[in-house]
């Protein structure tokens, strides 16, 4: 894989990356008008999805940073955006082009104030692993294997200028209008931050990991204070594999309900007793170990839930606000998912459309035990996001509603149904948490 010897950090260089994208989706807008004549429109269609997703990410992934995020957080909701784009975009969980050995040297001693020979006795400047907005190295020190997790230069400061470039893109894809779009992007903007502030990761990780140490079948790596910085953080080594790779191998039943059940039970105690949640679960952040034990990674991106938001949200997933119209129509004024502002066409579809939507979403919390390696379930989330996707009547609406909360409760709730279907996952005890 080509290494990074530089990285675009100036606003003028960033931007002109972006033009030069959009220049080049322009183009590919050209040749899918000339392929409808010639081919059906759904083969066009997929041949100008594949081409634009492949030109986008080749951008982002030069970029890194806020860009590169984004676009990972769009592959995990397999609704939103055609599968050229997720398959594309999934890439930027762990696959990402590393910095050249020049360049992480040079990093690490801007941050740290020391190369690493002058801190580890052993330290391959070769990355093990490369994401969005950090890559990994091994380390040795005192006889303990480490893992260094480095920042890329700039990105923290092109986070805010980042946004703002990428902000009518993603306006123009999810019909967003008025002043929730600020909110949205706000809430991203923020979260970012925090997830290039590493001392900040290191104390959020410390503290999930001591108030979580008691779930059945789930470890964490130890985190280093004295050997970390707001770039540079210093753990454990943790043997394993990506959770992706075990799913592909995996034919033990049992492991896979044991890991499953340790997942789920993770996220809920974290929501429910915490009232705040690792809200990146993606495959890259965790690894299984050779015992079947499920390593959690990477607590920089943490979602406080305010009680205002998790109440009526999780009264909004019982079974019988379901059948009570004038509670379930409370809840949504509460969520912002309806507005005063709405009209009555807009006051049928929306309620219409997230009954639905929450009719089938919400099955697991309607049980005692659920079974998520379902087609069913899954082929139920399929439709609904596919079908409401070329809804020409919903890009009519408004698209700007719901708390901000919402951004990262259900990017967390689409991550997790993933992976528990991923783990084929089954007779998960869904309150297994209350006991812990």
């Amino acid at each position: 894989m080509k290494k990074a010897s530089k990285i675009p950090i100036s606003k003028i260089q960033r931007a002109s990356k972006l033009v030069q994208t959009g220049a080049k989706v322009g183009v590919n807008y050209l040749k899918y008008y000339g392929n409808k004549i010639v081919n059906t429109e759904e083969e066009a269609r997929e041949q100008l999805n594949k081409s634009n997703a492949e030109d986008i990410y080749d951008s982002l992934k030069d970029l890194k940073g806020s860009p590169l995020k984004v676009a990972q957080m769009l592959s995990m909701d397999k609704s939103v955006l055609p599968r050229a784009y997720v398959e594309k975009f999934s890439l930027a969980q762990f696959s990402v082009p590393p910095l050249s050995e020049a360049l992480v040297l040079k990093t690490f001693k801007k941050s740290f104030g020391k190369f690493p020979s002058e801190i580890y006795e052993e330290f391959d400047v070769k990355a093990y692993n490369a994401a969005s907005i950090g890559q990994v190295h091994k380390a040795t020190k005192e006889g303990k294997e480490l893992a260094v997790k480095i920042q890329y230069p700039g990105v923290a400061d092109s986070i805010k200028s980042d946004l703002a470039l990428l902000k009518p893109f993603v306006i123009r894809m999810f019909n967003m209008k008025g002043k929730m779009s600020d909110d949205y992007f706000f809430e991203v903007q923020d979260k970012l931050l925090e997830e290039t502030d590493y001392i900040l990761e290191v104390e959020q990780s410390i503290e999930i990991a001591d108030a979580c140490k008691n779930i059945p079948n789930l470890i964490f790596p130890n985190y280093y204070k004295d050997l970390s910085s707001k770039q540079i953080i210093t753990m454990d080594w943790m043997h394993g594999i990506h959770l992706s790779e075990f799913t592909t191998i995996n034919e033990d039943q049992e492991k896979g309900n044991a890991l499953g059940q340790a997942l789920w039970d993770f996220y809920m105690f974290q929501i429910h007793n915490l009232k705040k949640v690792h809200a990146d679960p993606h495959p890259g952040n965790f690894l299984i170990s050779k015992d079947a034990k499920l390593i959690a990674l990477d607590f920089g991106c943490m979602k406080t839930i305010p009680l205002d938001f998790y109440n009526p949200y999780f009264v909004l997933a019982r079974k019988e606000t379901l059948s009570d119209k004038k509670l379930f129509e409370e809840k949504m004024y509460e969520l912002e998912i309806l507005l005063a502002t709405d009209s009555k066409e807009e006051l049928k579809f929306f309620s219409a459309l997230f009954h639905e939507m929450l009719t089938i979403f919400t099955q697991p919390f309607h049980v005692e035990t659920f079974d998520f390696s379902s087609e069913e379930f899954f082929g139920q989330i399929s439709e609904f996001g596919e079908r409401f996707s070329k809804s020409t009547e919903l890009r009519s609406y408004n698209a700007s509603r719901g708390s901000k909360h919402f951004i990262y409760m259900n990017r967390t709730f689409f991550g997790l149904y993933n992976l528990m279907f991923d783990l084929k996952a089954k007779d998960i005890k869904i309150n297994n948490f209350l006991s812990l």
